[in-house]
């Protein structure tokens, strides 16, 4: 498990937890490295004509050294602390993207994302945007995804946790999953593996809110997150930059609606099958797709 959610953070902090499953029941994503990432992206933005940049020569220059200011890992530990103590939750989120298209032009695109999670093992996620619309659904017992433009499903074997279910989404199907560390149960361990440096950058608002501006560095990765000020430590807003992309592409995400006390029903989780609908397996539908 140590393992897989290792690698599980390479891929969530390539695309940080891009709130939206990029392409229904695809699975390539951020199992492996940025460049994956990236990649699944291009193949999904096909109406854009959105293609994969070359890869960016290494940079001779030395990185700085590195900075580590305990405050800034202090209310990361605090936000964690927040979210796991809440034995479920819910938000919404608005996020971009950037992606280049085969002029050169890094072109922007917007998704929409409800979720709501239930400890140890119950989670729903409602995508909607410019790259697709997405459901996916864990009981308890096996997730299901749901494609309702293609009408297409897919079903895994058994998974006892939402920690094991992450893993099955990110590193075996392949699929980008949204803001996935937060929802580990332990999301701190998960966001400081890589790290190198952590900085205050200072007070800040987001959307009217007052919060605190954090900045973190990784191998192939810059981030930033907006914490909510005082014992709230909610997460707003997270922003990405990609140092091993051309021209250094941009992620953004707004976190809204947060509610750590929801009343969630059973039949939140459950995936109701519609009776025309398509099953198919994970790891087919692109395969599918190249072929038409």
């Amino acid at each position: 498990m140590q393992n897989e959610q290792k690698n599980s953070r390479k891929m969530s902090s390539a695309l940080i937890l891009l709130p939206v499953i990029i392409v229904a029941l695809s699975m390539q994503g951020c199992a492996h490295q940025e460049k994956t990432h990236y990649n699944l992206q291009a193949q999904a933005a096909t109406k854009a004509e959105v293609q994969l940049p070359a890869a960016q020569p290494e940079n001779p220059a030395p990185p700085p050294a590195p900075i580590i200011e305990k405050y800034a890992l202090d209310r990361l530990k605090q936000m964690s602390d927040k979210l796991t103590s809440a034995k479920a939750f819910t938000y919404h989120s608005n996020s971009f993207v950037e992606m280049q298209a085969v002029t050169g032009q890094f072109l922007t695109f917007f998704t929409d994302v409800d979720v709501a999670l239930q400890r140890p093992n119950k989670l729903r996620v409602d995508a909607s945007g410019d790259m697709s619309n997405f459901q996916l659904f864990f009981d308890g017992a096996k997730v299901s995804a749901f494609d309702p433009e293609k009408n297409l499903h897919a079903v895994s074997d058994p998974l006892a946790t939402i920690d094991e279910m992450l893993d099955f989404i990110m590193t075996k199907a392949q699929i980008n999953f949204p803001s996935a560390d937060f929802m580990y149960s332990d999301p701190y361990a998960v966001m400081t593996k890589n790290l190198t440096h952590a900085i205050v950058v200072g007070p800040s608002m987001v959307n009217g809110v007052p919060c605190e501006h954090f900045a973190y560095m990784e191998p192939g990765i810059n981030w930033e997150i907006w914490i909510e000020n005082g014992k709230n430590a909610l997460p707003l807003r997270l922003a990405m930059t990609y140092k091993q992309v051309p021209n250094f592409p941009r992620f953004l995400v707004e976190f809204s609606d947060w509610n750590l006390t929801p009343k969630l029903g059973a039949d939140t989780f459950l995936f109701k099958r519609p009776a025309n609908a398509e099953k198919i397996e994970f790891g087919t539908y692109r395969a599918e797709q190249k072929t038409k």
